[in-house]
């Protein structure tokens, strides 16, 4: 699977993406990570691109339903990956529109990303 979620300490739900990543896939982490927010109330996403290879053509991706229910219950998102995935990673995430802030870093950043997380 692209995507595997993980629950860490302080309120954390790290994301592992890997590969091409496919709509389905995606609805079924967005629904790992609201499992967690009914439990532990707000959390943050800390998204880890692992050879991530962009996003699968098919699907639906203008959905925004995730967004919707859940957005304001997203604390912090902090993203680590390759340079080249900073744009659209950001867009992705919906970086200044949420109410939470977005950050990305590079892939030799992970503690300081979880830092930034833990703050």
């Amino acid at each position: 699977m692209p995507i595997t979620v993980h629950r860490e300490p302080n309120g954390i739900c790290r994301l592992d993406v890997r590969g091409i990543l496919r709509q389905p896939e995606l609805v079924i982490a967005e629904q790992a990570v609201a499992a967690e927010i009914t439990r532990l109330g707000p959390v943050k996403l800390l998204v880890v691109l692992d050879r991530f290879e962009g996003w699968e053509r098919q699907g639906n991706w203008d959905h925004a339903t995730f967004y919707m229910e859940h957005g304001d219950d997203i604390a912090r998102i902090g993203i680590v990956g390759p340079e080249r995935w900073r744009m659209e990673m950001l867009m992705f995430a919906a970086a200044g529109l949420r109410k939470g802030p977005v950050q990305y870093f590079p892939e030799d950043a992970f503690g300081i990303a979880k830092a930034w997380l833990s703050a």
